[in-house]
């Protein structure tokens, strides 16, 4: 195995697995994330990197070659809202820029326990209301989280329709979402030996971590509880075998029942996120390949003259 595979391996490893337990298991998560991101791959040459302040939002563009002045993506990147970085999804963003062809703004959103729900929806929605006022347009902008980034950015997309400040984006890519903070699933029982990353004893701590007392069916915690009507298009990506695997389906089945239009995909006996391992995975390139075919399509915008 190459040193780049067994970093990716066991980054991902210490990242989702853990020892389930509060303070210290956060700090010991925190740790190792730490250590992961210096050795994560920095992205190959002509991937500009370039960190700014999005609003008061701390966030970094990343642009490759290929990627369109007017299409852009916001990222919301996993970890349980406990965890997670721009650099230390690195690997992956450069990846999505150049499938999308977009020029991508990744958030680094606060993070719990610090700053508990709703500070991460909050950030959300200041990166995005930044991005937006910074001249692009909402028809060429999708949303693109994962894990708990993904329930993140279709809690976005609820505040925006209930707000009504700002246009909803053309699309969203949810990638093995958490979206129910309440832990109602099956998939939490059914998979739980079969997922080879999730440890379903650590879930419940990092809900509590996030959520801080408040309701864990609030739509902005867990938009599984949510009223979808009216929300774009949405492509959703999970593994047969995760213990998340009904977060995604219950979400597609309420996307659905409101007559949203919604593309969901269960890769068979693929692990949580497993894009993450694309240097490693046909499977991983072939979903980011996907995910770049979907949102060209959604935010190609004809003109007329």
């Amino acid at each position: 195995m190459s040193l780049s595979a067994e970093i990716l391996r066991l980054g991902t490893r210490c990242l989702l697995k853990g020892k389930p337990g509060p303070e210290a298991s956060l700090e010991e998560r925190r740790r190792r994330a730490i250590a992961v991101q210096r050795l994560v791959p920095n992205p190959p040459p002509g991937i500009q990197r370039i960190a700014i302040d999005a609003g008061g939002v701390a966030a970094e563009w990343v642009v490759s070659p290929v990627s369109q002045p007017h299409r852009h993506v916001l990222y919301l990147h996993g970890g349980g809202y406990v965890i997670g970085s721009a650099s230390l999804y690195r690997h992956l963003t450069w990846r999505l820029a150049r499938a999308v062809g977009a020029r991508l703004l990744a958030a680094d959103y606060r993070l719990a326990p610090e700053y508990p729900f709703p500070a991460a929806v909050d950030d959300a929605m200041t990166a995005y209301e930044w991005l937006l006022a910074s001249g692009a347009d909402p028809r060429q902008v999708a949303v693109i989280g994962d894990s708990a980034g993904g329930g993140l950015a279709f809690a976005l997309l609820l505040r925006c329709r209930d707000e009504g400040r700002l246009p909803l984006p053309a699309a969203v890519v949810a990638l093995s979402p958490w979206t129910d903070l309440a832990l109602t699933g099956a998939s939490l029982s059914r998979n739980a030996m079969a997922d080879p990353f999730l440890d379903v004893n650590g879930i419940p701590p990092v809900a509590e971590c996030y959520l801080s007392g408040a309701d864990p069916r609030h739509p902005y915690a867990s938009p599984l509880y949510g009223d979808p009507t009216g929300l774009p298009p949405a492509l959703i990506q999970v593994g047969s075998d995760e213990v998340l695997r009904d977060d995604a389906t219950r979400m597609a089945d309420r996307l659905r029942a409101a007559d949203c239009e919604v593309a969901l995909e269960i890769w068979p006996r693929m692990p949580h996120v497993w894009h993450l391992f694309a240097s490693l995975m046909p499977e991983a390139r072939r979903a980011i390949a996907r995910i770049g075919a979907f949102v060209q399509e959604q935010t190609a915008v004809t003109t007329t003259v």
